[in-house]
Protein backbone atom coordinates (compact mmCIF):
# COMPACT_ATOMS: atom_id res chain seq x y z
CA UNK A 1 0.00 0.00 0.00
CA UNK A 2 3.05 2.27 0.78
CA UNK A 3 3.75 2.00 -2.85
CA UNK A 4 1.44 3.76 -4.00
CA UNK A 5 0.92 6.91 -1.44
CA UNK A 6 1.35 10.12 -3.89
CA UNK A 7 3.52 12.48 -2.03
CA UNK A 8 3.04 16.10 -2.73
CA UNK A 9 5.88 19.12 -2.65
CA UNK A 10 4.28 21.49 -1.13
CA UNK A 11 6.58 24.44 -1.45
CA UNK A 12 6.72 23.56 -5.54
CA UNK A 13 2.70 23.70 -6.06
CA UNK A 14 2.87 27.08 -3.93
CA UNK A 15 5.81 28.17 -6.14
CA UNK A 16 3.93 26.80 -9.56
CA UNK A 17 0.57 28.15 -8.33
CA UNK A 18 1.92 32.06 -7.61
CA UNK A 19 3.55 31.80 -11.13
CA UNK A 20 -0.21 30.44 -13.02
CA UNK A 21 -1.86 33.66 -11.45
CA UNK A 22 1.09 36.12 -11.95
CA UNK A 23 0.78 34.91 -15.38
CA UNK A 24 -3.18 35.24 -15.71
CA UNK A 25 -2.98 38.51 -14.15
CA UNK A 26 0.06 39.40 -16.95
CA UNK A 27 -1.71 37.98 -19.75
CA UNK A 28 -4.85 39.57 -18.95
CA UNK A 29 -3.69 43.40 -18.53
CA UNK A 30 -2.31 43.05 -21.50
CA UNK A 31 -4.99 42.25 -23.43
CA UNK A 32 -6.86 44.89 -21.83
CA UNK A 33 -4.40 47.60 -22.81
CA UNK A 34 -4.50 46.25 -26.42
CA UNK A 35 -8.38 46.15 -26.43
CA UNK A 36 -8.05 49.84 -25.13
CA UNK A 37 -5.93 50.87 -27.81
CA UNK A 38 -8.17 49.44 -30.46
CA UNK A 39 -11.00 51.67 -29.02
CA UNK A 40 -8.98 54.55 -28.82
CA UNK A 41 -7.44 54.21 -32.55
CA UNK A 42 -11.01 53.54 -33.36
CA UNK A 43 -9.76 49.63 -35.53
CA UNK A 44 -8.44 47.11 -34.65
CA UNK A 45 -4.84 45.77 -36.28
CA UNK A 46 -4.03 45.62 -39.24
CA UNK A 47 -7.76 46.67 -39.80
CA UNK A 48 -8.50 49.14 -42.64
CA UNK A 49 -11.12 51.90 -41.59
CA UNK A 50 -12.18 54.99 -42.59
CA UNK A 51 -13.01 55.94 -39.32
CA UNK A 52 -9.72 54.88 -38.54
CA UNK A 53 -8.45 57.63 -35.59
CA UNK A 54 -4.81 56.75 -35.05
CA UNK A 55 -2.23 53.85 -35.82
CA UNK A 56 -0.20 52.05 -33.61
CA UNK A 57 3.67 52.31 -33.79
CA UNK A 58 4.39 49.36 -31.29
CA UNK A 59 4.95 48.67 -27.56
CA UNK A 60 7.29 49.81 -24.82
CA UNK A 61 7.91 47.31 -22.01
CA UNK A 62 7.13 48.05 -18.74
CA UNK A 63 7.06 46.90 -15.54
CA UNK A 64 4.33 46.55 -12.67
CA UNK A 65 3.66 45.58 -9.39
CA UNK A 66 0.59 43.32 -9.03
CA UNK A 67 -0.96 41.43 -5.49
CA UNK A 68 0.50 38.22 -7.63
CA UNK A 69 4.04 39.85 -8.18
CA UNK A 70 5.74 41.37 -10.64
CA UNK A 71 4.56 41.72 -14.16
CA UNK A 72 5.84 42.81 -17.33
CA UNK A 73 3.14 45.30 -19.76
CA UNK A 74 3.38 45.79 -23.31
CA UNK A 75 1.75 49.31 -23.67
CA UNK A 76 0.85 49.92 -26.72
CA UNK A 77 2.64 53.55 -28.77
CA UNK A 78 -0.10 55.00 -30.85
CA UNK A 79 0.54 57.85 -33.70
CA UNK A 80 -2.33 60.25 -34.03
CA UNK A 81 -3.89 59.92 -30.83
CA UNK A 82 -2.91 60.08 -27.30
CA UNK A 83 -2.83 56.62 -25.16
CA UNK A 84 -3.77 57.32 -21.70
CA UNK A 85 -4.18 54.14 -20.45
CA UNK A 86 -7.25 53.70 -17.80
CA UNK A 87 -6.84 50.22 -16.91
CA UNK A 88 -3.36 50.86 -14.74
CA UNK A 89 -5.10 53.88 -13.00
CA UNK A 90 -7.74 51.14 -12.27
CA UNK A 91 -6.16 48.46 -10.85
CA UNK A 92 -3.10 51.40 -8.98
CA UNK A 93 -6.48 52.22 -7.31
CA UNK A 94 -7.01 48.94 -6.12
CA UNK A 95 -3.51 48.61 -4.77
CA UNK A 96 -3.79 51.61 -3.05
CA UNK A 97 -6.39 49.78 -1.20
CA UNK A 98 -3.87 47.30 -0.04
CA UNK A 99 -1.84 50.08 0.87
CA UNK A 100 -4.41 51.74 3.42
CA UNK A 101 -4.80 48.40 4.88
CA UNK A 102 -0.96 47.71 5.60
CA UNK A 103 -1.53 51.15 7.20
CA UNK A 104 -3.86 50.35 9.47
CA UNK A 105 -2.13 47.28 10.77
CA UNK A 106 0.33 49.01 11.79
CA UNK A 107 -1.46 51.88 13.53
CA UNK A 108 -3.18 48.75 15.11
CA UNK A 109 -0.59 47.85 16.26
CA UNK A 110 0.68 44.71 14.11
CA UNK A 111 4.16 44.64 14.48
CA UNK A 112 6.41 45.73 10.93
CA UNK A 113 8.03 42.28 10.79
CA UNK A 114 3.99 41.10 10.90
CA UNK A 115 3.63 43.63 8.09
CA UNK A 116 6.71 42.06 6.13
CA UNK A 117 5.15 38.89 6.31
CA UNK A 118 1.58 39.75 5.06
CA UNK A 119 3.11 42.03 2.07
CA UNK A 120 4.61 38.81 1.39
CA UNK A 121 1.68 36.86 1.22
CA UNK A 122 0.16 39.90 -0.53
CA UNK A 123 2.69 40.70 -3.34
CA UNK A 124 5.26 38.01 -3.60
CA UNK A 125 7.79 40.24 -1.81
CA UNK A 126 8.09 41.65 1.35
CA UNK A 127 7.80 45.33 1.89
CA UNK A 128 10.70 47.15 3.65
CA UNK A 129 10.45 48.77 6.91
CA UNK A 130 11.63 51.96 5.10
CA UNK A 131 8.27 51.43 2.44
CA UNK A 132 5.90 50.71 5.98
CA UNK A 133 7.40 53.64 7.01
CA UNK A 134 6.27 56.00 4.57
CA UNK A 135 2.67 54.42 4.44
CA UNK A 136 3.06 55.60 8.09
CA UNK A 137 3.75 59.32 6.80
CA UNK A 138 1.11 59.16 4.29
CA UNK A 139 -1.37 58.14 6.61
CA UNK A 140 -0.32 60.73 9.04
CA UNK A 141 -0.67 63.25 6.60
CA UNK A 142 -4.80 62.14 5.56
CA UNK A 143 -5.40 61.69 9.24
CA UNK A 144 -3.86 65.51 10.44
CA UNK A 145 -5.71 66.88 7.17
CA UNK A 146 -8.75 64.96 8.69
CA UNK A 147 -8.28 66.39 12.30
CA UNK A 148 -7.39 70.07 11.58
CA UNK A 149 -9.95 70.62 8.95
CA UNK A 150 -12.72 73.97 9.29
CA UNK A 151 -15.63 73.45 11.10
CA UNK A 152 -18.67 75.46 9.31
CA UNK A 153 -22.00 75.63 10.93
CA UNK A 154 -23.34 75.98 14.74
CA UNK A 155 -22.52 73.37 16.99
CA UNK A 156 -25.28 73.88 20.06
CA UNK A 157 -24.32 70.89 22.05
CA UNK A 158 -20.70 69.65 22.25
CA UNK A 159 -19.04 66.36 24.55
CA UNK A 160 -15.92 66.71 25.95
CA UNK A 161 -13.84 64.17 27.52
CA UNK A 162 -10.22 62.47 27.83
CA UNK A 163 -8.95 59.02 27.10
CA UNK A 164 -5.79 58.16 29.10
CA UNK A 165 -3.26 56.09 26.82
CA UNK A 166 0.46 54.65 28.26
CA UNK A 167 3.65 56.29 26.42
CA UNK A 168 7.38 56.64 27.14
CA UNK A 169 8.78 59.56 28.37
CA UNK A 170 12.77 59.97 28.81
CA UNK A 171 12.61 55.93 29.22
CA UNK A 172 9.79 55.82 31.62
CA UNK A 173 6.28 54.53 30.83
CA UNK A 174 3.95 58.07 31.56
CA UNK A 175 0.16 58.64 30.87
CA UNK A 176 -0.65 61.19 28.23
CA UNK A 177 -4.38 62.51 27.61
CA UNK A 178 -5.67 62.28 24.26
CA UNK A 179 -8.75 65.74 24.61
CA UNK A 180 -11.85 64.47 22.28
CA UNK A 181 -14.95 66.58 21.38
CA UNK A 182 -17.54 65.90 19.76
CA UNK A 183 -20.36 68.37 18.52
CA UNK A 184 -24.04 67.92 17.82
CA UNK A 185 -24.50 70.34 14.49
CA UNK A 186 -27.39 72.38 13.82
CA UNK A 187 -28.98 69.46 11.60
CA UNK A 188 -28.71 67.18 14.28
CA UNK A 189 -26.25 64.68 13.42
CA UNK A 190 -23.08 63.96 15.10
CA UNK A 191 -19.63 65.29 14.45
CA UNK A 192 -16.02 64.05 15.57
CA UNK A 193 -14.67 67.94 15.93
CA UNK A 194 -11.58 67.18 17.47
CA UNK A 195 -8.64 65.08 19.10
CA UNK A 196 -5.52 66.82 20.76
CA UNK A 197 -2.87 65.98 23.27
CA UNK A 198 -3.74 67.45 26.48
CA UNK A 199 -1.37 66.32 28.87
CA UNK A 200 -2.62 66.41 32.00
CA UNK A 201 -5.92 67.93 31.77
CA UNK A 202 -4.98 70.69 33.60
CA UNK A 203 -6.20 74.20 32.15
CA UNK A 204 -3.68 75.01 30.21
CA UNK A 205 -4.23 71.84 28.02
CA UNK A 206 -8.04 72.65 27.90
CA UNK A 207 -7.71 76.33 27.12
CA UNK A 208 -5.41 75.27 23.94
CA UNK A 209 -7.93 72.75 22.93
CA UNK A 210 -10.70 75.11 22.84
CA UNK A 211 -8.74 77.64 21.54
CA UNK A 212 -7.96 75.27 18.66
CA UNK A 213 -11.43 73.79 18.04
CA UNK A 214 -12.65 77.93 17.80
CA UNK A 215 -9.67 78.96 15.27
CA UNK A 216 -10.81 76.08 13.08
CA UNK A 217 -14.56 77.90 13.40
CA UNK A 218 -16.19 75.87 16.27
CA UNK A 219 -19.62 78.25 16.82
CA UNK A 220 -23.00 78.18 18.11
CA UNK A 221 -22.09 76.11 21.41
CA UNK A 222 -24.92 76.23 23.96
CA UNK A 223 -23.83 73.62 25.99
CA UNK A 224 -20.81 71.53 27.17
CA UNK A 225 -21.21 68.22 28.63
CA UNK A 226 -18.48 67.01 30.40
CA UNK A 227 -16.95 65.49 33.56
CA UNK A 228 -16.08 68.07 36.03
CA UNK A 229 -13.05 68.99 36.06
CA UNK A 230 -11.11 72.33 37.20
CA UNK A 231 -9.64 73.27 34.29
CA UNK A 232 -12.05 72.57 32.00
CA UNK A 233 -14.44 74.81 34.18
CA UNK A 234 -11.85 77.54 34.28
CA UNK A 235 -12.13 77.57 30.35
CA UNK A 236 -15.43 77.60 29.19
CA UNK A 237 -15.99 81.32 30.33
CA UNK A 238 -13.41 82.44 29.13
CA UNK A 239 -12.96 80.59 25.37
CA UNK A 240 -17.55 80.15 24.95
CA UNK A 241 -18.53 83.34 27.28
CA UNK A 242 -22.28 82.14 25.60
CA UNK A 243 -22.05 77.97 26.36
CA UNK A 244 -23.00 76.90 29.43
CA UNK A 245 -21.93 73.26 31.06
CA UNK A 246 -23.38 70.30 32.30
CA UNK A 247 -22.01 67.73 34.53
CA UNK A 248 -21.89 64.10 33.59
CA UNK A 249 -24.88 62.74 35.48
CA UNK A 250 -22.96 59.23 35.49
CA UNK A 251 -19.80 60.83 36.20
CA UNK A 252 -21.70 62.47 39.06
CA UNK A 253 -22.95 58.81 40.78
CA UNK A 254 -19.86 57.31 40.60
CA UNK A 255 -18.36 60.28 42.64
CA UNK A 256 -21.07 59.91 45.45
CA UNK A 257 -20.45 56.24 44.95
CA UNK A 258 -16.36 56.48 45.86
CA UNK A 259 -17.70 57.25 49.47
CA UNK A 260 -21.00 54.70 49.82
CA UNK A 261 -20.70 51.32 51.17
CA UNK A 262 -21.00 48.63 48.19
CA UNK A 263 -24.22 47.27 49.96
CA UNK A 264 -25.96 50.43 50.12
CA UNK A 265 -25.09 51.55 46.33
CA UNK A 266 -28.42 50.39 44.73
CA UNK A 267 -30.54 51.90 46.97
CA UNK A 268 -28.22 55.51 46.71
CA UNK A 269 -28.72 55.05 43.04
CA UNK A 270 -32.20 54.36 43.27
CA UNK A 271 -32.49 57.87 45.19
CA UNK A 272 -30.50 59.46 42.56
CA UNK A 273 -31.97 58.41 39.31
CA UNK A 274 -35.39 59.80 41.05
CA UNK A 275 -33.76 63.31 41.23
CA UNK A 276 -32.96 63.94 37.46
CA UNK A 277 -36.44 62.05 36.65
CA UNK A 278 -38.36 64.84 38.09
CA UNK A 279 -40.45 67.25 35.55
CA UNK A 280 -38.83 70.56 36.60
CA UNK A 281 -35.62 71.62 37.53
CA UNK A 282 -37.27 73.10 40.84
CA UNK A 283 -39.02 69.91 41.17
CA UNK A 284 -35.46 68.03 40.85
CA UNK A 285 -33.96 70.57 43.59
CA UNK A 286 -36.80 69.97 45.93
CA UNK A 287 -35.85 66.15 45.36
CA UNK A 288 -32.31 66.57 45.62
CA UNK A 289 -33.02 67.85 49.21
CA UNK A 290 -35.58 65.23 50.40
CA UNK A 291 -32.82 62.83 49.09
CA UNK A 292 -29.76 64.65 51.26
CA UNK A 293 -32.05 64.48 54.33
CA UNK A 294 -32.41 60.85 53.24
CA UNK A 295 -28.19 60.24 52.95
CA UNK A 296 -27.83 61.57 56.47
CA UNK A 297 -30.07 59.14 58.14
CA UNK A 298 -28.43 56.59 56.63
CA UNK A 299 -25.34 57.98 58.21
CA UNK A 300 -23.98 58.41 55.27
CA UNK A 301 -23.12 62.10 55.49
CA UNK A 302 -20.10 62.62 53.44
CA UNK A 303 -22.24 61.57 50.30
CA UNK A 304 -25.19 63.74 51.12
CA UNK A 305 -22.51 66.96 51.27
CA UNK A 306 -20.82 65.80 47.73
CA UNK A 307 -25.32 65.73 46.70
CA UNK A 308 -25.32 69.16 48.22
CA UNK A 309 -21.97 70.74 46.36
CA UNK A 310 -22.59 69.10 42.77
CA UNK A 311 -26.63 68.99 42.42
CA UNK A 312 -26.76 72.33 40.28
CA UNK A 313 -24.24 71.26 37.77
CA UNK A 314 -25.93 68.46 36.75
CA UNK A 315 -29.23 70.24 36.16
CA UNK A 316 -28.52 72.24 33.35
CA UNK A 317 -29.81 70.37 30.83
CA UNK A 318 -33.35 71.08 32.24
CA UNK A 319 -32.96 74.20 30.87
CA UNK A 320 -33.11 72.99 27.21
CA UNK A 321 -35.92 70.93 25.07
CA UNK A 322 -37.43 68.00 26.88
CA UNK A 323 -36.87 65.98 24.29
CA UNK A 324 -33.00 66.64 24.54
CA UNK A 325 -32.63 65.61 27.81
CA UNK A 326 -31.88 61.88 27.70
CA UNK A 327 -29.32 62.57 25.43
CA UNK A 328 -27.51 65.70 27.28
CA UNK A 329 -27.62 64.82 30.82
CA UNK A 330 -24.96 62.36 30.13
CA UNK A 331 -21.28 61.73 28.45
CA UNK A 332 -22.41 58.26 27.06
CA UNK A 333 -21.89 59.30 23.68
CA UNK A 334 -18.13 59.63 23.97
CA UNK A 335 -17.71 57.18 26.33
CA UNK A 336 -18.90 54.78 24.29
CA UNK A 337 -16.08 56.19 21.76
CA UNK A 338 -13.51 56.00 24.54
CA UNK A 339 -14.14 52.21 25.66
CA UNK A 340 -13.72 51.65 21.96
CA UNK A 341 -10.43 53.69 21.45
CA UNK A 342 -8.87 51.53 24.55
CA UNK A 343 -9.88 48.37 22.73
CA UNK A 344 -7.92 49.20 19.74
CA UNK A 345 -4.89 50.59 21.64
CA UNK A 346 -4.60 47.60 24.48
CA UNK A 347 -2.51 45.64 22.29
CA UNK A 348 0.18 48.10 21.78
CA UNK A 349 0.89 48.99 25.21
CA UNK A 350 2.93 52.15 25.63
CA UNK A 351 3.73 54.02 22.43
CA UNK A 352 6.90 55.94 21.14
CA UNK A 353 5.56 59.07 21.33
CA UNK A 354 2.78 61.44 22.19
CA UNK A 355 1.95 61.89 18.29
CA UNK A 356 1.78 58.25 17.51
CA UNK A 357 -0.74 57.78 19.85
CA UNK A 358 -3.17 60.62 18.79
CA UNK A 359 -2.58 59.74 14.96
CA UNK A 360 -4.20 55.96 15.65
CA UNK A 361 -7.08 57.92 18.24
CA UNK A 362 -7.72 59.76 15.70
CA UNK A 363 -7.63 56.82 12.84
CA UNK A 364 -10.18 55.11 14.61
CA UNK A 365 -12.14 58.15 15.19
CA UNK A 366 -12.45 58.64 11.52
CA UNK A 367 -13.41 55.24 11.04
CA UNK A 368 -16.16 55.77 13.50
CA UNK A 369 -17.05 58.84 11.73
CA UNK A 370 -17.66 57.35 8.54
CA UNK A 371 -20.00 54.61 9.80
CA UNK A 372 -23.83 54.45 10.98
CA UNK A 373 -22.30 56.77 13.98
CA UNK A 374 -21.91 59.56 12.05
CA UNK A 375 -24.29 59.22 9.25
CA UNK A 376 -27.58 58.64 11.56
CA UNK A 377 -29.93 61.46 13.15
CA UNK A 378 -29.11 62.17 16.56
CA UNK A 379 -31.73 64.43 17.78
CA UNK A 380 -34.18 66.36 16.44
CA UNK A 381 -33.00 70.11 16.78
CA UNK A 382 -36.29 71.59 15.86
CA UNK A 383 -36.90 71.12 19.40
CA UNK A 384 -34.14 73.89 20.28
CA UNK A 385 -34.95 76.38 17.37
CA UNK A 386 -38.53 76.76 17.66
CA UNK A 387 -39.90 78.67 20.95
CA UNK A 388 -41.31 76.08 23.32
CA UNK A 389 -45.11 77.61 22.72
CA UNK A 390 -45.04 76.55 19.59
CA UNK A 391 -43.78 73.23 19.73
CA UNK A 392 -46.30 73.01 22.12
CA UNK A 393 -48.53 74.02 19.65
CA UNK A 394 -47.32 71.70 17.26
CA UNK A 395 -47.85 68.63 19.56
CA UNK A 396 -51.43 69.46 20.44
CA UNK A 397 -52.55 69.95 16.99
CA UNK A 398 -50.63 66.79 16.13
Amino acid sequence: MSDNIIQLNEDLIKHDLKDLVRSSVEETLNTLLDKEADELVNAQKYERSSGRQGYRSGHYKRNFQTTAGEVELNVPKLKGVPFETAIIERYRRRESSVEEALIEMYLAGVSVRRVEDITEALWGTKVSPGTISNLNKKAYEHIEQWRSRPLSGDYPYVYVDGVYLKRSWGGEIRNVSILVAIGVNSDGFREIIGAAEGMKEDKESWRSFFVWLKERGLSGVRLIIGDKNLGMLETIPEVFPDARYQRCTVHFYRNLFSVTPRNKMKTVAMMLKAIHAQESKEAAREKARSVSDKLKEMKLSAAAKKLTEGIEETLTYMDFPTQHWTRIRTNNTIERLNREIKRRTKAIGAFPDGQSALMLVCARLRHVAGTQWGTRRYMNMDHLSKPEEELLSDIIAG
